[in-house]
């Protein structure tokens, strides 16, 4: 389609995704053709109908030819979502729009903002469903495995453009309110069709949004209007449950605030949530304890990989108070016996992640230990995905991972396509220098299974699943056997 067909296919998409009222028609145009470096507009209607990412590409080629915007994914996204900026509502709009409908229900407030972040091009759906998902049953539960693929790569020319250009200190980070509208630079993305909703959570200005690269229903998250880093307290704990009790359909849950076993932006305090239940969440506790003083308090060791410790109760002050008691225990704990140093060299290492969810007007806090020591033997950490699984996952495992869904890099799609055509077709694999870093791990699978071109993606897909299931037990302080839960009940006699 040419130029003035994608403008006009693009404002009645627009207005049939209710983004604009018809009233606002001509004043989109106006601003679509002054972002298009246009002196008029002719009204030429599409033959056919058209999705939103077809239209984008027709406006991209238009913007590209005419020296609007290089031809780079990264000089792309920030070219097109200054174009759907255009075309999303003011912020004011939909922050009232939101609270009117959350007088209805929050679960129809979240599904109005949900939508709005899909239609407006915010979340990308076009490249979300290139993501590669399945689930993988293990001793723990089915668990969920993702190779994301919607978050673009740069490309040398934007890369060395970032590189090149001067840093600049607004917004502080990715997650600032200053985000909202921003029309963004090589290394920062632009956000001029996102909208942040302000929320008030333990007496404090906090807002929420969706993540723009959904791992799973509804992928939110939950951060302090001021820039201010992540810190893991009794305040945290009510922020969470604050959370909840707005959306109760809603879990919540925040990485720990020490490097390698925290999130990627430990400097702005933040949480994630969401409309889904993990694994974690479905695991039950085996092995119940009591804490004295806390008789309206549940609590109890999960059957879960990692090691954690659940809260429930109807009174959130009584689960926050035990919380609080339970990390402060930690955050001095140390079991040279089982590997677990509160701190060395006056570098602490013990820190907690919390997940807050409300079950049928019962409250939940799951409180996952971690411990960030790193040894000689593994420099990346110790509670960490040792170097064995490396060629699977090397990254840190974060909050999302904790609770049983696995993000796994993207360079996986093509090695495991290719280490899947190497195993069939018998190739050395060893001397192949991308698939070199599978060569133990396909050995294994070949004395393991007889291979053949209907089983392998099963086979594939279960010993994936497997590998970030043993991940997630090494990055458990407690080991899954019996000297482990004599370990973990240890510390908790411990916790006074």
């Amino acid at each position: 389609m040419d130029i003035f067909e994608a403008i006009t296919a693009l404002t009645d998409y627009a207005e049939e995704e209710n983004l604009i009222e018809h009233a606002d028609r001509v004043w989109c145009i106006n601003r679509l053709i002054s972002a298009l470096s246009l002196d008029e507009y002719k009204e030429v209607r599409a033959q056919g109908k058209y999705s939103l990412e077809e239209i984008l590409s027709s406006v991209l080629d238009y913007a590209v030819s005419n020296g609007l915007c290089e031809d780079s994914v990264v000089y792309k996204d920030l070219f097109d979502t200054e174009i759907m900026g255009i075309l999303t509502p003011r912020p004011s709009k939909v922050i009232d729009c939101f609270y009117e409908k959350y007088k209805e229900s929050p679960e129809l407030a979240t599904a109005y903002y949900y939508r709005l972040c899909r239609k407006d091009d915010y979340i990308r759906e076009y490249r979300i469903k290139n993501d590669i998902k399945w689930v993988t049953a293990t001793p723990y539960g089915d668990i969920d495995i993702t190779i994301n693929l919607s978050k673009p790569e740069k490309d040398p020319k934007a890369i060395a453009a970032a590189r090149n250009s001067v840093q600049s200190g607004y917004p502080k980070c990715q997650l600032c309110i200053e985000n909202e509208g921003y029309s963004g630079r090589v290394n920062h993305p632009a956000r001029q069709n996102h909208r942040i909703i302000p929320l008030k959570l333990n007496g404090e200005n906090w807002c929420f949004q969706y993540s723009p690269y959904v791992y799973y229903n509804e992928h939110c998250i939950v951060l302090n209007s001021c820039h201010t880093p992540m810190k893991i307290d009794r305040a945290a704990f009510n922020k969470l449950f604050d959370f909840v009790k707005l959306f109760p359909h809603y879990f919540v849950g925040s990485n720990a605030d020490l490097p390698i076993v925290g999130g990627s932006i430990l400097s702005h305090e933040h949480f994630q949530g969401g409309n889904y239940e993990f694994a974690m969440a479905k695991a039950p506790i085996e092995k119940y304890v009591v804490f004295d003083g806390f008789d309206d308090v549940e609590a109890g060791i999960v059957k879960w990989p990692m090691s954690v410790i659940r809260l429930r109760g109807k009174n959130t002050d009584s689960i926050t108070a035990l919380g609080e008691k339970i990390l402060n225990c930690w955050r001095n704990y140390t079991d040279e016996e089982a590997f677990i140093y509160a701190e060395t060299d006056g570098v602490p290492h013990n820190a907690i992640t919390p997940i807050a969810r409300c079950r049928d007007g019962v409250y939940e806090l799951d409180l996952v230990l971690r411990n960030n020591i790193t040894t000689d033997e593994y420099p990346d950490g110790y509670y960490h995905p040792h170097p064995e699984y490396h060629h699977i996952k090397k990254e840190n495992i974060g909050l999302i991972e904790v609770m049983g869904l696995a993000v796994l890099p993207s360079r996986l799609k093509s090695e495991l396509d290719k280490l899947k055509t190497a195993i069939l077709s018998d190739m050395n694999i060893s001397s192949d220098e991308q698939l070199s870093k599978h060569a133990a791990w396909a050995d294994y699978l070949k004395e393991k299974y007889i291979i053949t071109k209907d089983n392998i993606d099963k086979i594939f897909e279960d010993e994936v699943g497997a590998v970030f299931a043993a991940i997630l037990e090494q990055c458990g302080v407690f080991a899954r056997n019996e000297e482990g839960m004599h370990r973990f009940l240890k510390f908790i006699d411990n916790i006074k």
